[in-house]
């Protein structure tokens, strides 16, 4: 049997350690949704997916594809596993605009490339048909998306993980359990949503929010917004002229960006009506 090794390419790191994958099969939902895999690799995990209900799998790599097909004949010809070859992400883009990646709920279970996590989490947290996920990613990213208000991690991911659910690590991985072993180490990230992201103009506000971290968050959104108008909001919401930006709720982030998108609209009226009338 031929040897498949791991791509570069494609950031892959085979999950080889069964604890760390017993470990994650427990820690998934238990409820009816659909599974969707991405990244299945050499199916190591997808051995134990398929037992826990239908899965969708889809793999990037032809090769991997190619060994798929033939380990999996069982699971694929009743359907417990349906394989599909391609860039997940194009899936999930219709025409430029995002699309549900399955027709049904599902829950995300992923060892997902380091280079791409971040990217694929966003995509999923937006997908309204996504319930939860339980994905490997890198301990950092991991830290990122899990932090709390305070903590120096805390980012604008934290407060979108938060808007729509709540996410905790659950497990911290050696590189010892991966073939080739990675130079750093992994953590499995746990989100259960109870919505979706749908408001752009929200996460676009905490790209200005958190453009600067070391610098307060009035500064940051001085930047974009009328100065007086985020004194004067950060007063009302009992918030001092010096918070940064990690020091800062997701409830209160929420507040500042419709006080702030409030009184911009209101400052447009206010502008329109100044305007001599047209003849």
């Amino acid at each position: 049997m031929q040897t498949i090794k791991a791509k570069k390419a494609f950031g892959q790191n085979f999950l080889v350690d069964t604890t760390i994958t017993t470990q994650i099969i427990q820690a998934m939902p238990k409820d009816d949704n659909l599974i969707v895999e991405i990244g299945p690799g050499l199916g190591d995990l997808t051995k134990y997916l398929v037992q826990q209900g239908p899965v969708i799998a889809f793999e990037v790599d032809r090769e991997l594809c190619t060994h798929l097909t033939t380990a999996f004949k069982q699971p694929l010809s009743t359907k417990q596993l349906t394989l599909r070859c391609g860039d997940v992400l194009e899936a999930w883009s219709q025409e430029g605009t995002q699309k549900s990646l399955v027709d049904a709920p599902y829950n995300l279970v992923a060892n997902l490339p380091y280079y791409i996590a971040t990217t694929i989490i966003l995509r999923a947290l937006s997908d309204p048909q996504c319930r939860s996920l339980l994905v490997m990613v890198q301990k950092e990213v991991a830290d990122k998306f899990s932090a709390q208000a305070g903590d120096k991690e805390f980012s604008a991911l934290a407060v979108l993980t938060q808007t729509v659910g709540e996410a905790k690590s659950v497990l911290l991985v050696p590189p010892s359990a991966f073939n080739p072993p990675p130079k750093i180490d992994s953590a499995v990230l746990k989100i259960t949503k109870h919505s979706s992201l749908e408001d752009e103009a929200f996460s676009h506000f905490l790209r200005i929010a958190f453009a600067q971290p070391r610098k307060t968050l009035a500064k940051n959104l001085s930047q974009h917004y009328p100065k007086e108008s985020v004194l004067s909001i950060l007063e009302a919401l009992h918030l001092s002229q010096t918070v940064r930006p990690h020091e800062t709720t997701t409830q209160q982030f929420h507040q500042l960006y419709f006080q702030l998108k409030g009184a911009l609209y209101g400052r447009e009226q206010q502008q329109q009506r100044k305007q001599p009338a047209q003849t």
